[in-house]
């Protein structure tokens, strides 16, 4: 199943380890595929191998393999993904016979050879993986593994509790009269040291003649794996959000500080008016006074009369 949705390594993450089996070596797997492109993880607990491709490399090397074969990177892409993925996956070889996988290790590297058929002539493909980074080792899968193995330890403590409180039970029955009515249910009391020793003894060399044949990643450990993965993706992202929302500045306090300074702007515009008002009634005032000052120290002269002529009047009329 092809998937397009969030990086590669976000979507690996989530994808729980796989025991598989190739040319008669026990390997645990990862893979993911997108829409042209793959991430393929490979461990059998002694080294860590990955190839990750795009669509430019998968049609060079798809046309370096298939000379023959002339088809677009989605159709090489899409004949892969159906073939090697129930490989990839635990479940084997394709029923039918048709696909063929190998492994062969060279010096530090593995490559998985693939051959099957597509529009009936013979397909080919090699994956080369090479070791994984550190980094990739630990994020995919020593930090879940140790989530893991806290949380087992966890539980272990919880059910040694409850034993031991089951144990009271059963002897406050008996000291009020209660008996079993059937001898071989009767069990011995709960010592998680005597218990430890014993289950020690007992399932060490077990699971140590189990790992020549078998990595031992089940159904319910893949489970787990997958849980404690998904909780901390939920997690981080919780935390990412709460980090991005602290971050956000408070336009509130600077939008308040926005209208004070432009009331105190407004005020101060009009103190500055009602203080020039009374001003230019002052300069008014003096600007009149001067005017009359002037004029009354300049009067404007009258026009001069001419003399008026007396009429000449005789002695005698």
């Amino acid at each position: 199943m092809m998937e397009s949705r969030g990086s590669s390594a976000d979507v690996l993450l989530q994808r729980p380890w796989l025991p598989v089996s190739i040319s008669g070596c026990q390997l645990l797997a990862k893979s993911w595929f997108g829409e042209t492109e793959y991430h393929v993880l490979l461990t059998d607990m002694h080294c860590v191998w990955e190839e990750k491709m795009d669509a430019a490399a998968i049609q060079s090397r798809a046309q370096e393999l298939n000379r023959r074969v002339r088809a677009p990177v989605k159709a090489f892409f899409s004949h892969l993904c159906e073939v090697v993925q129930p490989c990839l996956s635990g479940d084997g070889e394709r029923p039918d016979g048709e696909a063929q996988i190998s492994l062969t290790r060279q010096e530090e590297d593995i490559s998985l050879r693939l051959k099957s058929e597509l529009a009936g002539l013979p397909f080919h493909w090699e994956f080369h993986c090479t070791p994984a980074a550190v980094t990739l080792v630990c994020v995919q899968l020593v930090r879940p593994l140790l989530a893991m193995s806290r949380l087992l330890q966890r539980q272990v403590e919880q059910l040694g509790g409850l034993l031991v409180r089951k144990d009271a039970e059963i002897q406050d029955y008996r000291e009020n009269g209660a008996t079993l009515s059937r001898e071989r249910l009767q069990t011995d009391v709960y010592e998680e040291q005597t218990y430890r020793e014993d289950f020690m003894t007992k399932a060490l060399p077990q699971l140590c003649s189990e790992q020549r044949d078998s990595l031992g990643f089940s159904i319910d450990l893949q489970q787990l794996y997958a849980d404690i993965v998904a909780h901390r993706n939920t997690r981080k992202r919780k935390l990412c959000e709460e980090q991005l929302a602290s971050e956000e500045p408070d336009l509130t306090p600077s939008l308040g500080d926005g209208s004070i300074s432009s009331e105190s702007g407004e005020n101060s515009r009009k103190q500055d008016s009602q203080v020039d008002a009374p001003a230019a009634e002052v300069t008014d005032r003096l600007t009149t006074q001067q005017s009359l000052c002037v004029s009354s120290s300049h009067p404007a002269e009258r026009p001069s009369s001419k003399p008026k002529k007396k009429k000449v009047v005789g002695l005698f009329r």
